[in-house]
Protein backbone atom coordinates (compact mmCIF):
# COMPACT_ATOMS: atom_id res chain seq x y z
CA UNK A 1 0.00 0.00 0.00
CA UNK A 2 1.49 3.22 -1.14
CA UNK A 3 0.89 6.86 0.82
CA UNK A 4 -1.65 7.53 -1.75
CA UNK A 5 -4.07 4.49 -1.26
CA UNK A 6 -4.37 5.73 2.48
CA UNK A 7 -8.15 5.43 3.30
CA UNK A 8 -9.15 9.17 4.33
CA UNK A 9 -12.45 11.10 3.78
CA UNK A 10 -12.45 14.82 4.02
CA UNK A 11 -12.97 14.84 7.58
CA UNK A 12 -11.07 11.91 8.47
CA UNK A 13 -7.46 11.46 9.71
CA UNK A 14 -7.45 8.01 7.64
CA UNK A 15 -7.46 4.60 8.93
CA UNK A 16 -4.33 4.00 11.52
CA UNK A 17 -3.90 0.54 10.80
CA UNK A 18 -3.30 1.52 7.14
CA UNK A 19 -1.03 4.53 7.72
CA UNK A 20 1.21 2.32 9.41
CA UNK A 21 1.23 -0.56 7.39
CA UNK A 22 2.16 2.10 4.50
CA UNK A 23 5.11 3.03 6.35
CA UNK A 24 6.05 -0.74 7.40
CA UNK A 25 5.04 -0.28 10.80
CA UNK A 26 3.65 -3.13 12.85
CA UNK A 27 0.51 -1.02 14.97
CA UNK A 28 0.44 -1.65 18.83
CA UNK A 29 -2.41 -1.38 19.60
CA UNK A 30 -2.24 -0.80 23.46
CA UNK A 31 -0.48 2.27 22.51
CA UNK A 32 -3.77 4.08 21.90
CA UNK A 33 -5.06 3.64 25.97
CA UNK A 34 -7.80 5.85 26.21
CA UNK A 35 -7.48 7.52 23.12
CA UNK A 36 -9.62 5.07 20.65
CA UNK A 37 -11.66 7.13 18.07
CA UNK A 38 -10.50 6.73 14.64
CA UNK A 39 -8.88 10.29 14.20
CA UNK A 40 -6.70 10.11 17.74
CA UNK A 41 -5.60 6.97 16.82
CA UNK A 42 -4.71 8.34 13.73
CA UNK A 43 -2.89 10.94 14.86
CA UNK A 44 -0.90 9.03 17.02
CA UNK A 45 0.78 7.01 14.13
CA UNK A 46 2.72 9.78 14.21
CA UNK A 47 4.75 8.51 17.52
CA UNK A 48 4.70 4.96 16.69
CA UNK A 49 6.28 5.51 13.36
CA UNK A 50 9.11 7.77 15.65
CA UNK A 51 9.09 5.03 18.19
CA UNK A 52 9.84 1.96 15.07
CA UNK A 53 12.53 4.27 13.72
CA UNK A 54 14.37 4.64 16.90
CA UNK A 55 13.92 0.99 17.41
CA UNK A 56 15.41 0.27 14.00
CA UNK A 57 17.91 3.14 14.36
CA UNK A 58 16.72 4.59 10.56
CA UNK A 59 17.43 7.85 10.46
CA UNK A 60 15.48 8.03 7.30
CA UNK A 61 12.29 6.79 8.32
CA UNK A 62 12.86 9.27 11.57
CA UNK A 63 13.17 12.14 9.08
CA UNK A 64 10.44 11.35 6.43
CA UNK A 65 7.79 11.50 9.84
CA UNK A 66 8.78 15.17 9.32
CA UNK A 67 7.70 17.69 7.43
CA UNK A 68 10.57 19.39 5.11
CA UNK A 69 10.48 22.75 7.59
CA UNK A 70 9.82 20.09 10.73
CA UNK A 71 11.40 21.40 13.74
CA UNK A 72 12.33 18.96 16.73
CA UNK A 73 14.33 19.70 20.23
CA UNK A 74 16.51 16.74 21.29
CA UNK A 75 18.38 17.21 24.56
CA UNK A 76 19.78 20.58 24.13
CA UNK A 77 19.49 20.37 20.21
CA UNK A 78 17.61 22.21 17.92
CA UNK A 79 16.89 20.94 14.77
CA UNK A 80 15.42 23.26 12.26
CA UNK A 81 14.77 21.20 9.15
CA UNK A 82 14.07 17.37 7.85
CA UNK A 83 17.36 17.04 6.49
CA UNK A 84 19.25 18.69 9.61
CA UNK A 85 17.19 16.03 11.62
CA UNK A 86 18.08 13.25 8.95
CA UNK A 87 22.04 13.87 9.71
CA UNK A 88 21.75 14.47 13.80
CA UNK A 89 20.23 10.85 13.39
CA UNK A 90 22.25 9.45 10.92
CA UNK A 91 24.91 10.14 13.10
CA UNK A 92 23.71 9.60 16.59
CA UNK A 93 21.92 6.02 15.61
CA UNK A 94 26.14 5.50 14.80
CA UNK A 95 27.32 7.09 17.81
CA UNK A 96 25.56 7.92 21.11
CA UNK A 97 22.23 6.28 20.69
CA UNK A 98 23.19 3.34 19.01
CA UNK A 99 21.21 0.38 20.19
CA UNK A 100 19.09 2.80 22.04
CA UNK A 101 15.27 3.31 21.28
CA UNK A 102 12.37 4.80 22.80
CA UNK A 103 8.60 3.79 24.40
CA UNK A 104 6.32 5.89 25.38
CA UNK A 105 2.56 6.16 25.84
CA UNK A 106 -0.08 9.31 24.82
CA UNK A 107 -1.52 11.36 28.16
CA UNK A 108 -3.44 13.77 26.05
CA UNK A 109 -4.40 14.65 22.22
CA UNK A 110 -5.96 17.46 20.99
CA UNK A 111 -7.64 18.27 17.79
CA UNK A 112 -6.85 22.48 17.51
CA UNK A 113 -8.25 23.03 13.87
CA UNK A 114 -9.46 19.69 11.61
CA UNK A 115 -6.14 19.87 10.42
CA UNK A 116 -3.83 20.39 13.24
CA UNK A 117 -3.44 17.82 16.77
CA UNK A 118 -1.28 18.07 19.24
CA UNK A 119 -0.18 15.01 21.16
CA UNK A 120 1.24 15.10 24.43
CA UNK A 121 3.23 11.60 25.31
CA UNK A 122 5.66 10.20 28.15
CA UNK A 123 8.01 7.95 27.87
CA UNK A 124 11.99 7.72 27.18
CA UNK A 125 14.82 6.27 25.88
CA UNK A 126 15.69 3.02 26.60
CA UNK A 127 19.36 2.38 26.63
CA UNK A 128 21.12 -0.67 25.19
CA UNK A 129 20.85 -3.67 28.04
CA UNK A 130 18.14 -1.68 29.64
CA UNK A 131 14.26 -3.01 29.73
CA UNK A 132 13.51 0.81 30.54
CA UNK A 133 14.80 4.30 30.32
CA UNK A 134 16.41 5.60 33.52
CA UNK A 135 15.07 8.25 35.64
CA UNK A 136 17.43 10.65 33.66
CA UNK A 137 16.19 9.60 30.55
CA UNK A 138 12.27 10.26 30.85
CA UNK A 139 10.69 13.01 29.20
CA UNK A 140 7.25 14.35 28.37
CA UNK A 141 6.63 15.26 24.82
CA UNK A 142 4.91 17.61 22.50
CA UNK A 143 3.83 16.52 18.86
CA UNK A 144 2.37 19.10 16.74
CA UNK A 145 0.67 16.76 13.64
CA UNK A 146 -0.23 18.48 10.60
CA UNK A 147 -2.89 16.51 8.09
CA UNK A 148 -1.68 17.22 4.56
CA UNK A 149 -4.34 17.72 1.85
CA UNK A 150 -3.30 14.44 0.25
CA UNK A 151 -4.29 12.81 3.42
CA UNK A 152 -0.29 12.42 4.73
CA UNK A 153 0.35 13.22 8.43
CA UNK A 154 3.60 14.95 8.51
CA UNK A 155 5.13 15.79 12.24
CA UNK A 156 5.72 19.50 12.66
CA UNK A 157 7.36 20.23 15.75
CA UNK A 158 8.31 17.55 18.55
CA UNK A 159 9.62 18.98 21.71
CA UNK A 160 10.89 17.05 24.68
CA UNK A 161 11.85 17.95 28.02
CA UNK A 162 13.26 15.93 30.80
CA UNK A 163 11.08 14.80 33.74
CA UNK A 164 13.71 14.31 36.24
CA UNK A 165 16.69 15.99 36.11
Amino acid sequence: MTRQEITVSDNSWGNATEILAAHGVEEDTSFYREFVSDDEKAALTVPQRIQDAWLQNDADAFADVFAENGSLLLQDNQLVSREEIRGYLRASFVGVLKGAHVRGWPLEVKFLTPDVAIVVTEGGIIRPGESESAPENQIRAVWVIARRATGELSLISHQSSPIKG
